[in-house]
């Protein structure tokens, strides 16, 4: 596991994910929506974009946490481990509500309130995203590790054994 993307809907908690693999494997983490937006609310071209992620895409290791629909299969090309947030819509639309007014890694600026078109995104999300995610998911499937987790907590029970693993790891070279 050295080359990761972390996709799902907005708000299902794929940068706090990321944020936590990030601390347990040390490999770098790339949040699509800091390369995309600029500080003011603007954004770079599409075609910028995916240049960002191609040289990202050239590294040894990485961590590339976003959806961005058209770049996915560009990822999951390069990639070795899929982790996909499967979740329920309202655990989604709640998930963005929380974050609004914090200041964040992953977003250059901060959320005051949840856009009406943002949120209709998210409800939209599992009938017009999500079965061309699982389409390219099993394109791909031979290649991949994936992961996909239906809730928070079994997001959070993989993260906390991650954790032991490495605790277990540091402890024995320890001895």
């Amino acid at each position: 596991m050295s080359k990761i993307i972390v996709i799902g809907s907005p708000g299902a908690g794929k940068s706090i994910f990321s944020q936590k693999l990030r601390n347990i494997t040390n490999i770098p983490l790339y949040h699509l929506d800091m390369l995309y937006h600029k500080a003011d609310g603007t954004h770079i071209s599409k075609e910028e974009l995916e240049e960002k992620l191609k040289e990202i895409l050239k590294k040894d290791n990485w961590i590339i946490d976003g959806n961005y629909q058209r770049t996915i299969e560009m990822r999951l090309k390069e990639c070795d481990t899929v982790f996909l947030l499967d979740f329920p819509t309202e655990v989604c639309v709640e998930g963005a509500k929380s974050r609004i007014g914090k200041k964040r890694e992953d977003l250059p600026w901060v959320e005051e309130k949840l856009d009406e078109k943002f949120k209709q995104t998210i409800i939209n999300f599992s009938n017009e995203k999500l079965p061309q995610i699982y389409e390219l998911l099993n394109k791909y499937k031979e290649h991949l590790n994936i992961v996909i987790f239906k809730s928070r907590e079994e997001a959070d029970n993989y993260i906390r054994s991650q954790e032991l693993s490495e605790n277990k790891k540091y402890i024995e070279t320890k001895k």
